[in-house]
């Protein structure tokens, strides 16, 4: 259950209103620019060293308790993961004016969301997941692109390397951003409470 003490009104769109599940809302948003591309996501860990670390992955699924992301599990992305299970992540939509925050707990996702989402990656990132080694990397750019194309020349269809692991962020708070070319932005929080429930609030934007 959504509880808000604000009242949006009924001149706002359907997804500002108060009693949408946010995560039906983040399934709308992603499943809509998804149609196109993978959402590009960007995501923020706690280095080993206290500090934090930002990056750019592929967004490869959502359903009602998270968000998935799929990457090498020998990264340091993996080893910050491990070490401190929180992050959080945000996408864009300059185009369509909304933005999408939220951070919350990082868990391993199950197995078989691997096969699928690494199906769902161009050819080259299914190369990529194979080969992205540092063996690899400390070679020269010519013997690397050899490499690179032997690779792909003995391999037709290619299945996830053993290191392919999937990653749910749970949220604890998702923030909608959305712009409005006739007046000011604005932002809704919706906060998970320790009962399970989401509180909502709406921000300037």
């Amino acid at each position: 259950m959504i509880t808000s003490t604000t009242d949006f009104g009924t001149d706002c769109a359907p997804e500002d209103q108060e009693d949408i599940d946010p995560m039906t809302l983040v399934g709308m948003w992603t499943r809509t620019a998804a149609l196109t591309a993978p959402p590009l996501m960007s995501l923020a860990t706690v280095g080993l060293d206290g500090y934090p670390r930002v990056r750019h992955v592929l967004l490869s699924e959502s359903d009602a308790t998270a968000v998935y992301f799929h990457t090498d599990s020998r990264s340091q992305k993996a080893a910050q993961i491990a070490q401190a299970p929180r992050g959080a992540c945000a996408l864009a939509w300059p185009a369509a004016g909304r933005q999408l925050v939220m951070h919350g707990d990082l868990r391993v996702a199950e197995p078989e969301q691997a096969l699928r989402s690494y199906r769902e990656r161009s050819r080259y990132l299914q190369i990529l997941a194979w080969r992205n080694d540092s063996d690899l990397a400390h070679r020269p750019p010519a013997e690397r692109r050899r490499a690179w194309a032997r690779f792909d020349a003995e391999n037709d269809e290619l299945d996830p390397p053993p290191t392919w692991v999937g990653y749910a962020l749970i949220p604890r708070e998702i923030i909608f951003w959305r712009g409005d070319p006739d007046g000011p932005s604005r932002r809704i929080a919706f906060r998970c409470n320790d009962s399970g429930a989401w509180n909502t609030e709406v921000l300037p934007g």
